[in-house]
């Protein structure tokens, strides 16, 4: 028989002549020659290849995954055909039967733990690879995550042990926000609401650090609009205004190191280049934003009246905003290591925070509640060191020594500068994501978001007909 044929090439007993690709066809030559006749015996199909087929049948839909992609109906009518010898009544081929069953079985196991340990999507090559850059120089970079590469090898050294049904189950990120994704899709029935959650659960799949890891952070959310500063004991939650859509705000990992109060802002070459350099030789229109231009060869300060636009295009200059009241960083900005120069920051348009949809930086974190987010980030400071930051801030103190303080030097130039620099130590974990479906780490309730930025359609596309 034809499955004993198979099993005795996996024994070792002999290696697969030309005449047995020939009888078996274009299915053994799709399969590594390790693999061929893994689900079988010298008695017939093995029992893991039913135990494998009742796995799938309920695990691929309870995880967001169709079952067509993953051959359960060919595979259903191929097991029932073995297990009933029913190859002449239904009119097909023992020789076309059982090599297509045994690919078919190890193609879906692969898949699918492979896919469900790491993933069916590669992030890094989808979102890098989404949106060219202002000036058509290349892709623009907007996921700077490390991910762990899938590697279909260890799924297939698994598959030819005797450990493959337990990896098998083992087959599924354990955090609890897939674990919550997954029970909301249990009791979803809205089509779109389902292929939602389906994709945040891939999400989850990407081995790399998490913020359900993480006992002490801060979590940005681009598609809830918000920031959530986490702590055993406690739990801060604000607005947040993000990059547009034409400089969305990347996605990374990271620590918040240390805070300036009153920064000045060195403005990027991108925002200088699309927002000020036409304003070249208005020395009012300078004066009313506060900016200034220093030569970077010599450090000289000039006087914008006398610089021309081209000279601002240069490269040869630099432009800044001197800090204090009007600065567009606000009063206090939070750093922290990457490679897009982004940071978290106050802002001296308060209003936006009122608007339903806040996608309007160039690429930067706008916060909320800044102070409360300093004091977060300072969990041992004292009433006074507060109170400085308070001062300096231009919020009213609180301790008696701080108003003291602010009457005696009231005539005194603003801003108070008390602090200026304040590092965070130890540093406080920084993760910028993007879910659309995320229980909301405050409540505890499932939330859903818009697609702000087209990643949902991005991984549905890459995935194709894998998704629910």
């Amino acid at each position: 028989m034809s499955c004993v044929l198979l099993a005795s090439c996996v024994e070792g007993n002999r290696e697969l002549t030309e005449a047995d690709h020939s009888l078996f066809g274009t299915y053994v030559d799709s399969l590594d020659a390790s693999l061929i006749g893994k689900w079988f015996n010298r008695y017939g199909v093995s029992s893991d290849a039913d135990s494998l087929l009742a796995v799938l049948r309920r695990e691929l839909p309870a995880n967001g995954l169709d079952t067509t992609a993953f051959f359960i109906p060919q595979l259903t009518e191929d097991l029932n055909i073995v297990h009933l010898l029913a190859f002449d009544s239904v009119g097909v081929s023992i020789n076309e039967v059982l090599p297509r069953l045994d690919s078919l079985l190890s193609k879906a196991y692969i898949s699918y733990v492979t896919g469900q340990r790491y993933g069916f999507v590669q992030p890094e090559k989808l979102f890098n690879h989404l949106n060219m850059k202002a000036d058509n120089s290349g892709y623009a970079r907007l996921f700077d995550e490390e991910v762990k590469k899938p590697d279909s090898r260890e799924a297939e050294q698994k598959l030819v042990s005797a450990e493959r049904m337990s990896y098998l189950s083992a087959s599924h990120p354990e955090g609890y926000v897939y674990q919550a994704l997954k029970k909301q899709l249990a009791k979803t029935t809205d089509k779109e609401q389902c292929r939602k959650i389906a994709v945040n659960m891939e999400r989850c799949r990407w081995q790399m650090k998490r913020p359900d890891e993480t006992e002490r952070m801060v979590l940005v959310n681009i598609p809830a609009q918000q920031l959530w500063a986490v702590s055993p004991d406690s739990i801060l939650d604000m607005r947040i205004c993000c990059g547009a859509t034409t400089n969305k705000t990347p996605l990374l990992h990271s620590a918040i190191s240390y805070m300036q109060v009153n920064p000045e802002w060195i403005i990027p070459p991108n925002i200088v280049k699309s927002d000020i350099a036409h304003h070249g030789g208005d020395s009012a229109y300078f004066a009313r934003h506060r900016y200034y231009i220093v030569e970077r060869s010599s450090g000289d300060t000039l006087n914008p009246a006398e610089v021309t636009s081209g000279e601002i295009l240069s490269g040869r200059l630099r432009v800044g905003q001197k800090g204090g009241a009007g600065n567009s960083l606000g009063r206090i900005v939070f750093r922290f290591p990457n490679n897009f120069s982004v940071y978290l920051h106050d802002t001296n348009n308060r209003g936006a925070f009122n608007r339903d949809k806040r996608t309007l930086s160039h690429g930067c974190v706008r916060v909320q509640k800044p102070f409360d987010l300093a004091c977060f980030l300072l969990p041992d400071a004292d009433d006074w060191t507060k109170d400085r930051l308070r001062i300096s801030m231009d919020i009213r103190p609180e301790t008696e020594k701080g108003q003291i303080y602010v009457r005696e030097h009231a005539d005194n130039p603003k801003p108070f500068r008390l602090i200026s620099y304040q590092d965070v130590n130890p540093k406080v974990p920084l993760y910028i994501v993007y879910y659309t479906a995320y229980p909301n780490p405050k409540t505890g309730e499932m939330e859903f978001w818009p697609d702000l930025y087209g990643y949902d359609q991005a991984i549905s596309r890459e995935m194709g007909s894998i998704l629910l």
